[in-house]
């Protein structure tokens, strides 16, 4: 759990910045790419708000918009795409089209990237006011992925109760999102991970049952579970190999959502994988295309926010300074990290 406590959601406005700390990528490739740099910050302009970071997320697709996997629209750019902070000034429109207030705490996830900073301009539309009792930690580790859960789970496939649900890196920061989540829907949830120790942190967070991959097959092991059927969902961040092998734990006329590729690309999936004789459902849902439409983007933080109050617990696994963000980037490729790792400006 975090150490970061709630703090008010108004509180004295500072004073407007002119200057801040960003971590820049002027070339693709690996950590070492990241550059720490004091840079002009001009005044927001209309329909923005200055925003001064508290707290700023580190989630994989930084790692794939770092080595051109995912291409940035263009470079140098500043890498992050969720974070939490309180607003400094304000852009013509940005009060009376959105209700912000200087000294307002705001979080927000998803495009355009540029959170790695002490400091940022961006669009008001897209600042969520936070409430007293989400502290700045928990909605900066669970902004982007509750909307991701949001989407997994009312969009792309609408949960039902007693459904049975495989998450992949279960004890990982979605992955405890997504235990939670499910299991807040009624459903039955089996993880793999990656050491017992990630298995007890996600059994602590109402994981049903945890798989060790390293020490046993995972489908087989869902089999067993499941008495032979499969899931009726699963959730794939890994990718490569690892996809085929889950469609083989889907039971017919389930669902397998495709949301990452740690492990490498996916590939062409060959259509036979899917069925007649399996009859399931493949789908690839990108979380950045669902937060384009501003409604979607609104409904997913909402619900965020909603489950944040009733009480969605978010693992804090590490911290670092903003200047450490290529450490940060090591351990979370490295497999180190449990739960949510965040840059404190």
């Amino acid at each position: 759990m975090s150490s970061l406590a709630p703090s008010a959601a108004v509180a004295a406005p500072r004073a407007p910045l002119t200057h801040a700390t960003e971590v820049r990528l002027h070339r693709y490739g690996d950590a070492a790419a990241l550059q720490v740099e004091h840079r002009p910050l001009p005044a927001p302009g209309p329909g923005e708000v200055q925003i001064r970071h508290r707290a700023i997320g580190v989630n994989f697709v930084d790692i794939y918009h770092r080595t051109g996997l995912y291409a940035l629209p263009s470079l140098p750019a500043t890498l992050g795409v969720e974070g939490v902070g309180e607003i400094v000034a304000l852009g013509a429109g940005a009060a009376e089209q959105y209700g912000l207030a200087l000294g307002q705490r705001v979080a927000y996830a998803g495009p355009p990237a540029g959170s790695y900073a002490s400091a940022r301009n961006f669009p008001a539309a897209r600042a969520v006011p936070l409430p007293d009792g989400v502290s700045d930690a928990s909605a900066a580790g669970a902004m982007l992925r509750g909307i991701t859960a949001h989407m997994l789970f009312a969009h792309v496939r609408p949960l039902r109760p007693g459904d049975t649900v495989l998450v992949h890196a279960a004890a990982g920061g979605l992955g405890l999102v997504l235990t939670q989540w499910a299991k807040a829907l009624g459903a039955t949830v089996i993880g793999t991970v990656g050491s017992a120790a990630k298995a007890e942190l996600a059994a602590a967070y109402g994981l049903d049952h945890a798989i060790l991959y390293k020490d046993e097959d995972f489908v087989a092991a869902v089999k067993e579970l499941t008495d032979g059927q499969g899931v009726h969902y699963a959730i794939d961040g890994i990718g490569g190999a690892t996809l085929a092998r889950t469609l083989e734990a889907v039971r017919p006329y389930g669902t397998a959502a495709s949301i990452g590729q740690v492990a490498g690309d996916i590939g062409l999936v060959d259509p036979a994988l899917l069925g007649p004789a399996r009859s399931i459902a493949l789908s690839r849902p990108g979380v950045f295309r669902f937060m384009t439409d501003l409604a979607r983007y609104r409904e997913g933080a909402a619900a965020t926010l909603e489950r944040l109050a009733a009480g969605l617990k978010v693992e804090v696994g590490g911290t670092l300074p903003l200047e450490q963000a290529a450490e940060a980037h090591r351990r979370l490729e490295a497999g180190e990290t449990s739960g949510s790792l965040l840059l404190l400006p």
